[in-house]
């Protein structure tokens, strides 16, 4: 293993989460308003809605594969990842932002639209989002750091995350129509975004390196990702993860617009439950140096059963507890949404050691893989659902309406975190086996 492990510097690991306060105001805007602005603004059916979701994303998926491949075999001036980060940066603004518009076409013309934009968007976080997350392995190979460096890139993601879901329905009521306050709200985040990644690209060395000697095979690719026990593992803990967050942010909307009666509150609720992940944020490095990162990833899991349980007891009526259980599930959700990304870098080395060759490219993309499938399934999922119950949109909802929507909020996401926790029981590797890995590496 060539370059050093050491420590990063304050400002590299500023540097480098900085983009992903970036990237996470393209990921939140589409997970959290992307259903909402098809079935209530844009005019598409909860069904029509739910079939783009899941094929663009679907399309998202797979193609994450290719661009680890084709970025662990890049070789340039500025490094194998870095270059797509910088240029990926205006696609991925203006394909968002074309996302999120609203040309008067019939409704057949408004589903192609709807197909052709999500795709396209699809497609350029994927060059964006799959090299970014692979520079974790290629910026340090120090186990703890890793950790820290997750935890600093969380807390940006997290930032970027509670600018969308408070500052969208804020910027979206400045203006005259939604349809007019979502694309210019997209054309400001995206401005916003662009310069954050280049910042990323100034401030990050690829100081992790493959062997000078290595040429990789599409065999040795394969043989790292799927003859990788911890990668599969934490696979299984991205997609669970995903999946839970995707569910709950994704009808968060319709609960507090249709359950309550309070769609006034969505704003707060984003606010509340974001801002304490930062709190979480504090204590995640602690909890993984006290009981491993699986044992971080299972404790999470545990206060997440429990709140989602909670507010599915709790009667509409009960704001107060509505918040407390709410704020409690986005507890319980911080480590898991850092600890997966901190374990990635370290089923890289195992692959490494095992096989003599450094796919850190096909490792983090294949990760991604599930997490963006995961992602399709929970919003094809929840419009699945909603359309089944009856759903329709800006109108008084039925029983079965109001009974899917808040099973989705809370029973859905406990039984995520039940598969969650049979996975964190499951991962092989410890600090200990990490160390030797490194140490294996060296010689």
């Amino acid at each position: 293993m060539n370059g050093s492990p050491e420590r990063l510097t304050p400002t590299q690991r500023i540097g480098y989460g900085v983009g992903d306060f970036g990237i996470n105001l393209f990921f939140i805007s589409t997970l959290t308003y992307l259903l909402y602005f098809y079935t209530d603004v844009f005019g598409l059916s909860a069904a029509a809605a739910g079939g783009v979701m899941l094929v663009a994303r679907v399309v998202d998926a797979v193609t994450d594969p290719l661009m680890g491949a084709i970025a662990e075999r890049t070789r340039s001036r500025w490094g194998r990842l870095r270059p797509y980060i910088l240029f990926g940066a205006l696609p991925l603004g203006a394909s968002a932002v074309l996302t999120f518009a609203s040309p008067a076409f019939s409704d057949s013309g408004k589903l192609w639209w709807a197909y052709l934009t999500y795709i396209a968007f699809s497609i350029a976080f994927t060059v964006v989002s799959v090299p970014y997350s692979a520079l974790t392995a290629s910026l340090t190979a120090d186990y703890q750091e890793r950790t820290v460096l997750s935890t600093i890139r969380m807390a940006c993601a997290f930032g970027g995350g509670l600018a969308i879901s408070v500052g969208m329905p804020i910027l979206v009521g400045t203006f005259d129509t939604e349809a007019e306050g979502y694309l210019w709200s997209m054309l400001i985040f995206a401005a916003l975004a662009t310069p954050l990644l280049a910042l990323t690209f100034a401030q990050t060395e690829e100081r992790i390196q493959p062997p000078a000697a290595q040429r990789l095979a599409i065999r040795d690719s394969l043989r790292a990702v799927f003859i990788n026990p911890p990668l599969l593992v934490v696979m299984v803990m991205f997609s669970c993860g995903m999946l839970s967050f995707t569910v709950r942010q994704a009808v968060a909307i319709y609960y507090f617009k249709y359950n309550l009666g309070r769609p006034d509150l969505i704003e707060t609720w984003f606010l509340a439950t974001l801002s304490i992940m930062f709190v979480g944020l504090v204590f995640t490095p602690k909890l993984a140096d006290q009981y491993g990162k699986p044992g971080g990833i299972l404790i999470g899991a545990v206060v997440t059963i429990a709140a989602a349980l909670g507010l599915y007891f709790t009667p509409y009526d009960q704001i107060e507890l509505i918040f407390l259980w709410g704020c409690l599930l986005a507890l319980g959700g911080t480590p898991i949404a850092v600890l997966g990304w901190a374990m990635i870098p370290d089923t890289v080395d195992y692959a490494q050691a095992r096989f003599g060759v450094r796919a850190d490219g096909s490792v983090f993309a294949m990760s991604s893989f599930f997490q963006k499938l995961a992602k399709a399934l929970g919003g094809a999922g929840v419009a699945a659902v909603l359309a089944l119950a009856g759903y329709v949109a800006n109108a008084e909802q039925t029983a079965a309406s109001l009974d899917a929507i808040r099973s989705l909020m809370t029973l859905a996401p406990a039984a995520i975190m039940v598969v969650m926790i049979v996975a964190a029981l499951s991962y092989p590797l410890s600090r200990q086996a990490h160390a030797a890995l490194v140490s294996q590496l060296k010689t």
